[in-house]
């Protein structure tokens, strides 16, 4: 999934000529604290609500203001983990997308990312959570999945998470099956140290609840 697929158009970019006032209307109609900025199709930058609230003239157009607007964006062709990055290193709530040209060509918002992550890591499809604790050398995904797939399972996503200063590695598995017991138990017998583990009952409602709570807050 790439930034050009995730792209709205629900929220128009600003131009150098539009005032002040105008911005802090549409980030009020648009819950945001920021817009993009174009200048003859070109990507200008983000001004912030920061930007408008200090300016002595708030009713003056962009051009005039004082800005050194921020640049953060990403390129139509970046897949969604550098859209995701870029967003949470820039602590930005919508993303620019340009061209190579750099011709701007709409924002990615959080909440088109959340509802595409949630695609990618099949928080929809039913099935079961296993975290496992593993030496970083010892680490074999495809070692893992044969053992998932001996039980007639399929892996369908995995996440690595590993800790400073550690030769330990998480590595969390969403499972197409809800009866794993048979699967843990290969996992034991092969010395690999299983953290939690969850069904469909314990997790799946429980996290679907906690995406759906998300998203109407997202909403409001």
């Amino acid at each position: 999934m790439i930034a050009s697929e995730l792209i709205s158009y629900d929220i128009p970019p600003l131009k150098l000529t539009d005032t002040g006032s105008k911005a802090l209307d549409w980030m009020e109609e648009f819950k945001t604290n920021v817009l993009s900025v174009v200048k003859d199709g070109d990507y200008v930058g983000l001004i912030s609500e920061s930007n408008l609230l200090d300016s002595d003239d708030i009713d003056g157009v962009i051009e005039s203001f004082e800005v050194n607007f921020t640049k953060p964006f990403v390129h139509e062709n970046q897949h969604l983990f550098e859209v995701i990055t870029t967003m949470v290193d820039n602590d930005i709530d919508i993303l620019p997308v340009v061209n190579s040209t750099n011709k701007y060509l709409g924002v990615i918002t959080n909440k088109t990312v959340v509802g595409s992550l949630s695609k990618v890591v099949s928080v929809s499809n039913a099935g079961s959570i296993i975290t496992l604790e593993v030496n970083v050398k010892d680490y074999s995904l495809s070692e893992i999945a044969r053992m998932v797939e001996s039980d007639d399972a399929k892996v369908l996503a995995s996440f690595i998470t590993s800790h400073h200063d550690s030769t330990k590695l998480e590595v969390t598995l969403k499972i197409n099956k809800t009866e794993i017991s048979g699967i843990l138990q290969t996992f034991e017998r092969f010395n690999y140290v299983v953290l939690a583990s969850y069904n469909e009952s314990e997790y799946h409602q429980n996290l679907q609840n906690k995406y759906d709570e998300f998203m109407r807050f997202l909403n409001t």
